[in-house]
C-alpha cells in the first residue's frame, strides 16, 4: 500500500486508538504497508476521523513495540527492521513459539479445534483464490491464534508484535517471491494440537520457523569495495607517500 487511501483504510468515523493500532497492524500483516512508509498523522487523523492526539497515541504504541520508528523532523514510518534485528526477530520465534504450541496442545479443547479448522479452511480458500493479501495475514494470524488457544494474553500480544517485525522482514529479505508460510506446516501443526501431542506440536513448530527463517537472506552483505581508493592505488588505513624534495648534497 504506497498510498493511504480512504478506501484502503476503510474505518468507520471516531475510532479509538486501539482500532487504529489493529488497521496499521492489519495492513502490514497483509504487506501492503510496505517498510520505510510515512505514517502522516495528520492524514491518519483524517481518515480515522479523530484527533491527531489519538494518532499519536496509536503511533506511540507501536513504536514502543519496535514496529514504528520515530525521526526527528521527519516523522513516523513503518520499521524498517536490519538484518540484524530481523535474526533477532527469527531467534525469539523459535524460542517462544515451540512453547505457545506445546500449550496450544495441552489447551485445545471442542471449540479450539473447531476455530483451528475454520483457520485452515479459510487459509486454503485464500490461496485457491490467489488472495495473496488475505494468505499472508490468514498464516500470521495463526501464530497468534495459538496463542489465544493456549489461554495465554501475553503470548499473544507478543506474537502479534513478532509476526508484524516477520513481514517487514519477509518484505526486505525474502528469497524470490515469498507469499506465506509453507503451504502444508500449519495443517500438521495444527493435526498434533488438536490430537494433544505437545511433544509433536513443538517439534513442527519450530521446525516450521526454520523454514521461514531459510526463506530469508539475513546473512550480513559483503562490504562493497572502495572503487575509488582502488582505482587511486590507495586503501583505507593506508597513509598516502609523502612527497620528498631532492636530498641535500654535502
Amino acid at each position: 500500500m504506497q498510498d493511504m487511501t480512504t478506501e484502503a483504510v476503510a474505518a468507520p468515523r471516531g475510532r479509538s486508538e486501539a482500532v487504529i493500532r489493529a488497521r496499521i497492524l492489519q495492513a502490514i500483516f497483509e504487506r501492503r504497508l510496505p517498510p520505510g512508509e510515512k505514517l502522516t498523522e495528520d492524514r491518519l487523523a483524517e481518515l480515522f476521523a479523530v484527533s491527531r492526539t489519538v494518532v499519536r497515541q496509536a503511533l506511540a504504541r507501536l513504536a514502543q513495540d519496535g514496529i514504528v520508528e520515530h525521526h526527528p523532523n521527519r516523522g513516523a514510518f513503518v520499521a524498517a527492521p536490519s538484518r540484524g534485528e530481523a535474526r533477532h526477530v527469527m531467534a525469539a520465534r523459535t524460542v517462544v513459539e515451540p512453547e505457545v504450541a506445546r500449550l496450544a496442545a495441552c489447551a485445545c479443547d471442542g471449540a479450539g479445534a473447531t476455530r483451528l479448522r475454520r483457520h485452515l479452511a479459510g487459509e486454503d480458500a485464500a490461496r485457491a483464490a490467489g488472495d495473496r493479501a488475505a494468505l499472508v495475514r490468514l498464516t500470521g494470524e495463526f501464530h497468534v491464534t495459538l496463542a489465544e488457544i493456549a489461554g495465554n494474553p501475553v503470548f499473544a500480544r507478543l506474537l502479534t508484535e513478532l509476526q508484524a517485525l516477520s513481514s517487514l522482514a519477509i518484505l526486505l529479505y525474502a528469497r524470490g517471491e515469498h507469499a506465506s508460510c509453507p503451504p502444508h506446516d500449519h495443517a500438521a501443526i495444527a493435526s498434533a494440537i488438536e490430537a494433544g501431542d505437545a511433544d509433536s506440536a513443538a517439534r513442527l513448530m519450530r521446525e516450521h520457523i526454520v523454514h521461514v527463517d531459510a526463506d530469508m537472506d539475513l546473512s550480513e552483505p559483503a562490504a562493497r569495495p572502495d572503487r575509488l581508493a582502488d582505482a587511486l592505488g590507495m586503501h583505507p588505513r593506508r597513509h598516502m607517500p609523502t612527497a620528498r624534495g631532492p636530498s641535500r648534497q654535502a
